[in-house]
């Protein structure tokens, strides 16, 4: 593999890893403000309840991860355009944020059920912090190497490179 090869594949895994890095970001911002919502908001709706206010913070932040990462970070490795294909692609994606899901769920029951620790504080350390951070490194894994493993069929073509125009500088057309 030449150097230019290995700087290409080097940019397009970076390139993808801050498409999930914003993806992440977006979904990470929907599940802190609902849990925060359902638990401190108008009304503390699920004030005593704060493993169900992160399950269902959880579960809407999954709903915008997954077409952020299906349409944008891993558009070029969508299965193929079946029915089938997509909905095992779903039913993967799904599992893996379950799991990702518990992680975080884990840390706090940990924290805040078996250690105490029951300030609104330290729920967001437990359950945005660690377990964010611990689920957010699983799903990345698991969507890479499990998850978005087709061809990309369905997605767009990739944009083409730009063509540089040719110089008008005589000396330069002079070197060719």
């Amino acid at each position: 593999m030449t150097f230019t090869d290995r700087a290409r594949r080097l940019r397009a895994w970076l390139g993808e890893l801050a498409r999930f890095g914003t993806v992440g970001l977006l979904a990470f911002v929907v599940d802190i403000g609902l849990m925060n919502l359902l638990r401190f908001g108008p009304g503390e709706l699920l004030g005593p309840k704060p493993l169900t206010a992160k399950v269902i913070s959880v579960s809407v932040a999954m709903l915008v991860a997954w077409l952020g990462n299906r349409y944008w970070t891993f558009a070029a490795k969508r299965s193929a355009p079946t029915a089938a294909a997509r909905s095992r692609e779903l039913v993967q994606f799904v599992a893996v944020n379950l799991v990702g899901m518990a992680i975080g769920v884990g840390c706090l029951a940990i924290s805040h059920y078996l250690l105490g620790f029951t300030s609104p504080l330290a729920d967001n350390i437990s359950a945005n912090g660690v377990g964010l951070v611990l689920g957010t490194a699983f799903r990345y894994l698991a969507y890479r190497y499990w998850v978005f493993t087709g061809d990309g069929a369905d997605a767009p073509p990739p944009p083409e490179p730009p063509v540089a125009a040719p110089s008008s500088d005589r000396d330069a057309s002079e070197l060719r």
